[in-house]
């Protein structure tokens, strides 16, 4: 058995807000680390051609459903296990960790057989540009076949968090990030004596990052994280605890999954006026990501914090921190906003885009930026659900904002003709979506928080 801590985790007893910021920092640096890959990598495959940079804004949504898989079944395992130390029960949370291990193996497998069989099918559907079909199809593949470094640098990273040891998250991040950043332009362009792979270089760099972050996440949990011990020998599969990671994360995955189906829908509507449009709306979500993911990385602190305090019964403490992320969010998410609203142009030239995708995307991001702000709020909202065992309102809020509000407005907005229309649809969801998030916190608050 590891060796446990006699006194109190510092998730119980150190003030929040240095609290917050010591558990969010590192993940955050790591999120800005991710988020520059995300761009870097467009950089240099739009270097190569605007198709190519079609065809892996056409890849994201089957890279986004891996990760929500991966991520949503995270924070199941993070929630659980901080909630078990919180409660001093730490054979309980050394058994969610290997389970937690064990789900993400599983999750690979899965991957693999539906990327083999689907993946053809998935881009022949919303195109007939050859060179986008093809460079799609080889660069989802790779990802997919090996994608097992995805899946167990994510676990490893949420075993690290719930144990406080972000500094240690943020490295197997950061240097999978890194290792990526370096890699793309040497195999895409063919330097230092390797083969130009193109589009497929962009996804092999992809993977040995991946790769490297799993490997230096097993490692940093084996050696560093004392709280919890991995052990493959005599490991067996526990359907209880895996029902409690599931009950938590599986509204995780579908809310995040949702947004694949929505970049799906939405690529396939905009396809309808150009594949320049679906390049923009590919360019679009990795801005995003360089604002949206900061605000994943506080609430990857958050999220601890509030289950641990949760099984301690420790009112004060949840509500401190759940304020202190939001304004947290507010501040990074209106930075986001003006940065992308006054400097719309000199970014979009970072992406080598032409006369036609300037004229897209410059509306486009102006007005997509609009929703910002109300975001922040509700990203920080839907992972105290989560971190509260109250999954199920995270999902139904994204289901609402994403598929019921995002895609049909969007669609209904594409009848005008006019494609500089559609973007309104999502300051618009955004607005149903926070109306949403503050009925629900309001009722967590009453039933589960307020008594404790």
């Amino acid at each position: 058995m590891s060796n446990h801590l006699t006194t109190e985790n510092k998730m119980g007893t150190m003030p929040v807000t240095p609290l917050l910021i010591t558990m969010s920092f590192p993940i955050v640096i790591s999120m800005l680390v991710q988020a520059m890959y995300n761009i870097v990598d467009s950089y240099f495959v739009a270097k190569v051609s605007e198709e190519a940079l079609t065809a892996v804004s056409l890849a994201f949504p089957v890279q986004n459903l891996m990760i929500s898989i991966a991520v949503g079944t995270g924070i199941g395992i993070n929630a659980l296990l901080s909630r078990n130390l919180g409660e001093k029960k730490f054979e309980q949370a050394n058994k969610a960790a290997n389970n937690g291990l064990f789900l993400a193996v599983i999750s690979y497998i899965l991957t693999v057989i539906l990327g083999i069989l689907l993946i053809d099918f998935y881009f022949s559907a919303q195109t007939d540009i050859a060179e986008v079909i093809t460079g799609g199809a080889t660069y989802t593949k790779i990802c997919t076949v090996f994608s097992l470094g995805l899946y167990i640098q994510i676990c490893c990273e949420r075993l690290l968090q719930a144990t406080g040891k972000t500094i240690h998250s943020m490295l197997v991040q950061a240097i999978g990030a890194i290792t990526n950043i370096i890699l793309d332009p040497i195999l895409i362009f063919g330097l230092l004596g390797m083969p130009a792979m193109g589009i497929e270089g962009a996804a092999y760099a992809t993977v040995i990052g991946q790769s490297t972050s799993a490997l230096l996440g097993i490692y940093l949990n084996i050696t560093k994280n004392k709280e919890i011990s991995i052990k493959v020998k005599g490991f067996k599969p526990n359907i209880s605890i895996i029902k409690n990671i599931y009950s938590i994360g599986v509204p995780s995955i579908l809310m995040r999954s949702v947004s694949s189906i929505t970049i799906f829908g939405m690529n396939n509507i905009l396809l309808g006026f150009s594949s320049t449009a679906a390049a923009v709306m590919g360019i679009y979500y990795k801005l995003e990501s360089f604002v949206v993911l900061p605000v994943f990385g506080i609430n990857n602190g958050m999220i601890p914090i509030v289950a641990y305090n949760y099984g301690a019964k420790k009112k004060e403490r949840i509500t401190k921190t759940i304020k202190v992320s939001v304004i947290f969010a507010v501040l990074i998410m209106g930075g986001g906003l003006l940065a992308l609203f006054f400097m719309t142009e000199p970014i979009l030239t970072i992406f080598n885009a032409s006369k036609n995708l300037m004229t897209i995307g410059v509306p486009a991001v102006k007005i997509i930026s609009l929703h910002f702000m109300f975001a922040g709020i509700c990203i920080v909202f839907s992972a105290v659900f989560q971190a509260l065992g109250k999954g199920t309102y995270s999902l139904i809020i994204s289901l609402v904002r994403q598929l019921v509000v995002l895609l049909p407005v969007a669609f209904l907005l594409s009848k005008t003709g006019k494609l500089s229309a559609i973007w309104w649809a999502f300051p618009i969801s955004e607005i149903i979506a926070i109306s949403l998030c503050v009925i629900f916190m309001v009722r967590v608050y009453k039933k589960q928080i307020k008594n404790l």
